[in-house]
């Protein structure tokens, strides 16, 4: 019987193991800490794929280069390489993309495509990772048990850069369905809140509405440091 790996920090992803992979073909083995991710520990484990749900750290090359590694990124690449897709993706005017399974190299985001799938980009930052992590391991399931062969990206090659917490702040000569979109894009859990810095108080924007014309969010206000 096979062994699996799946190697992920967040904890929609978390659940999403806990929850599928019972019911997968294979030995499963759940990967959460970057000390864990060792080439001699993998080794022993000799797993037929490794998952990269969401992973912060650079995997090193002993491995990348040992093990089939899969690693998911949230855009129809090669359009969108690089990081803060999501964010990137809605800040364009997005509301759709693609989830792309890739095989992992040591360059970023440039690998040949396992497979992608269509993913919607409404709702908060929150409500499209969790939508994410549930597709991503569909798509999991579907590597696991096909097996599919990898195709060469293809077309334009569009980079993205990372954002930076400096960028959560809200610039109010936007429009308000801009505003509204920089709101929610950064709506979720361990992420730097869209903000507005009012005299030596920050005001945190979650949980926004539109309605009539007007847009309705929860404020926390906080000493800006």
């Amino acid at each position: 019987m096979n062994n699996y790996v799946v190697a992920t920090i967040k904890d929609w992803n978390i659940a999403q193991y806990n929850k599928r992979t019972p019911a997968y073909n294979g030995n499963w083995h759940l990967i959460t800490d970057k000390k864990e991710l060792t080439y001699s520990h993998l080794k022993h484990l000799n797993p037929k794929y490794i998952f990269f749900p969401h992973w912060s750290w650079i995997v090193p090359e002993e491995i990348i280069n040992n093990f089939n590694c899969v690693c998911f990124h949230m855009t129809d690449l090669p359009y969108g390489r690089g990081g803060s897709p999501m964010q990137n993706l809605i800040s364009l005017g997005h509301t759709t993309t693609k989830l792309s399974a890739l095989k992992m190299e040591e360059s970023i985001d440039t690998g040949p495509i396992y497979l992608k799938r269509p993913l919607s980009l409404e709702g908060t930052a929150q409500q499209i990772f969790l939508r994410c992590s549930a597709l991503t391991f569909d798509m999991i399931q579907f590597i696991v048990n096909e097996n599919p062969e990898v195709t060469p990206q293809e077309g334009p090659v569009t980079a993205f850069s990372r954002r930076n917490p400096s960028q959560s702040v809200i610039d109010t000569n936007l429009e308000l369905d801009a505003i509204f979109d920089h709101i929610r894009m950064l709506d979720a859990d361990s992420y730097p809140k869209a903000y507005i810095k009012h005299g030596k108080y920050k005001l945190e924007f979650t949980n926004a509405t539109k309605n009539n014309g007007a847009l309705t969010a929860n404020i926390k206000l906080t000493l800006f440091e």
